[in-house]
């Protein structure tokens, strides 16, 4: 789908909501606004998509309830959801308008760095599956950075042909710094962290803020992809995180995954 089309999708999607507002969540119109709108985010961004999953998390309804709820709360809800999904939809629209690229090239950006989502959301079950070799086997196993750097990067070779280890960045601040992989024909770098004990979220959000600084400057980063393995669920609210961290002011595109979200 090309840039304007995706764009003229969301915009659709997201004016019929304004039409919904005075029926309800369970209405036959509703359902298939829903359903519609899941599969126009699906073809942009891709099935595995942080959109899609953006979109899948707004509700529409009270989570908590009684007997004595009244219609009225229950139509509130509703409404504050088609409200969240305008707001998620008009995000989306600005993110192609801003990045899409070229109208030849739009439809190929999103395939690559969904593939690189799905990869970096189904780590922890490769990860798990080594641990269950036939016969007691010697396996890997994911204890520190290193070892999610090595397993990381032999799924990234099933599906990337130039793949650089360790490419330097320019100076910032008066320090050089090194990605972990550089993806060279799409332009995608991807920085690996593993969380540790001492690893609070406000010491990853300074770590990532500085990553994004640095790679801005790098030549040959136009996406940056920061995938934090989080086994022992040591981030509260890892939706929150990436959210902050991917709003800012730069150029640069920015996708934070931590993974996986217990």
């Amino acid at each position: 789908m090309k840039k304007q089309q995706s764009v003229d999708k969301l915009t659709r999607q997201r004016e019929a909501a304004k039409s919904l507002r005075s029926g309800s969540s369970s209405s036959p119109q509703f359902t298939k606004w829903y359903r519609d709108t899941e599969i126009a985010i699906e073809r942009i961004f891709g099935t595995q998509s942080r959109n899609l999953t953006d979109f899948q998390a707004v509700s529409f309804s009270l989570s908590v309830w009684t007997s004595s709820t009244m219609d009225a709360e229950w139509h509130e809800a509703f409404l504050r959801g088609l409200e969240h999904a305008e707001a998620v939809l008009s995000s989306m629209i600005d993110e192609i308008e801003e990045y899409g690229g070229d109208e030849d090239t739009a439809e190929l950006e999103p395939d690559r760095l969904s593939l690189i989502e799905k990869l970096c959301l189904r780590f922890h079950a490769a990860a798990r599956q080594l641990q269950s070799r036939r016969a007691g086997r010697t396996t890997i196993t994911i204890e520190d950075e290193y070892d999610t750097q090595d397993l990381l990067l032999a799924i990234l070779r099933l599906h990337f042909d130039d793949i650089r280890e360790e490419e330097w960045t320019p100076s910032y601040a008066g320090a050089a710094s090194r990605v972990d992989f550089l993806l060279k024909a799409e332009q995608i770098v991807i920085e690996v962290k593993k969380t540790r004990a001492s690893m609070t979220a406000k010491k990853l959000g300074e770590e990532l803020i500085i990553d994004r600084a640095r790679y801005e400057m790098h030549p040959e980063c136009k996406i940056l992809v920061c995938f934090v393995y989080d086994p022992e669920g040591r981030i509260g609210n890892p939706v929150g995180i990436e959210r902050d961290l991917e709003s800012h002011g730069g150029k640069l595109k920015v996708r934070v995954i931590i993974a996986p979200k217990t």
